[in-house]
């Protein structure tokens, strides 16, 4: 079904949305929530959170592209869970690894969230599209490196030097535009 027709479902109060919704996207939320919690569980704990934070969120809401708004909200509440379940430690994982990596260039940046991810979407718009697409698989995603090299035709090493060299890229970025880090 089309994502027109399943927004539509979710505006008139069908519940078959939630079904329809799930029938096209699961694998995809499914993916995301893995990547970030490692547990099938808790993944799909998350991804039915996330159907039901649909269901209330549509209306008002009107996503202009539903696979984004499904992932968008799989996204955030498993990065909640995963913060409560690693509240005094990070444990293992490929997200806690991405974390690490990406606090070379933000950890101790000294500016509001919003403020901090606008910034970040501003450089990743001045990089070519290859490398965009390899850091949003990375640290939007949580995909692992062999999950890039394979989904890019890459070498890890390739994949490893190219998001070393834009997290470089990115703290020089936010040192120019004033954020201290």
């Amino acid at each position: 079904m089309e994502d027109i027709r399943i927004i539509e479902l979710f505006w008139r109060r069908d519940e078959s949305a939630i079904a329809e919704a799930s029938a096209k996207y699961n694998g995809y939320c499914m993916q995301i929530a893995m990547n970030i919690l490692a547990s099938v569980q808790d993944s799909e704990e998350c991804v039915n959170d996330a159907y039901l934070a649909a269901w209330n969120s549509i209306p008002p809401n009107s996503p202009d592209k539903l696979s984004v708004y499904l992932g968008k909200l799989t996204r955030n509440l498993s990065l909640n869970r995963y913060k409560a379940q690693n509240a005094t430690k990070r444990g293992g994982g490929e997200f806690a690894v991405s974390l690490d990596e990406l606090d070379e260039c933000i950890a101790d940046a000294k500016i509001e969230q919003e403020e901090l991810g606008e910034l970040i979407s501003d450089f990743l718009y001045t990089q070519p599209k290859q490398t965009r697409q390899v850091f949003v698989r990375r640290y939007f995603y949580s995909d692992s490196i062999s999950d890039i090299t394979k989904r890019f035709e890459m070498s890890e090493s390739k994949v490893k030097s190219m998001l070393h060299r834009t997290r470089q890229g990115l703290r020089k970025y936010l040192e120019e535009q004033g954020v201290s880090i």
